[in-house]
């Protein structure tokens, strides 16, 4: 029997569509799709969970086709959309007001909880991990892992490149913990390095 292909969330789609519109204008989200073989996305949108392949294509796309700055921009807002899509839709209204009144350091707990949770709608294939920081004494600092990530294993550009994801973790973790959070991206399979990493940094 063929193995189910492992898939994303759509998301990670129709959010970088809009971000194109939105910055460098429908004419690129129309070049961009087409370089990526997916035309048919911006006709007939995805709501279900599509291949992390396709979604990998799509992102390297926005790359390969924009300036470094102009690429990173637009992933960033397609992250920063997506944190908002979930927030909306995705986080119930109860934790939506509750986890932002508690200390950070019961809040925090709980969110990346949730977050691994359901990290397989954003990591697909790859292994998502979570744990204090490597100076956790402080009490300040996390890190978020993503070992053999899709959307990043194939690529090779020297620096790191997952913006979509450290844009959605930082619009989660801005929203719903008390305290102002950083997310920093320390390592990264396009850099050459052996994961993808997040350092998470509470003000």
């Amino acid at each position: 029997m063929a193995a189910v292909p492992a898939c994303i969330g759509p998301n990670a789609v129709t959010q970088t569509a809009a971000a194109l519109d939105a910055g460098p204008g429908h004419d690129t989200t129309v070049r961009v799709f087409t370089a990526a073989g997916l035309l048919q996305w911006l006709e007939s949108p995805p709501v279900r969970m599509v291949e992390e392949q396709a979604v990998a294509r799509l992102h390297a796309a926005v790359r390969q086709g924009l300036d470094r700055s102009e690429a990173s921009a637009v992933m960033a807002e397609a992250g920063r959309r997506t944190g908002a899509y979930i927030l909306a839709h995705r986080i119930p209204a109860a934790a939506r007001r509750l986890l932002p009144v508690l200390p950070a350091r019961w809040a925090m707990p709980l969110l990346l909880n949730a977050v691994g949770r359901h990290a397989w709608t954003f990591v697909g294939s790859g292994v998502f991990e979570e744990g204090p920081g490597p100076d956790f004494g402080s009490g300040r600092h996390w890190t978020l892992t993503i070992r053999n990530n899709p959307l990043a294993r194939e690529e090779q550009w020297g620096i790191p490149i997952c913006g979509w994801h450290r844009a959605v973790f930082e619009t989660l973790f801005q929203k719903l913990v008390r305290c102002p959070v950083q997310v920093e991206e320390t390592h990264c399979l396009a850099a050459g390095d052996d994961r993808c990493a997040f350092r998470l940094s509470l003000s």
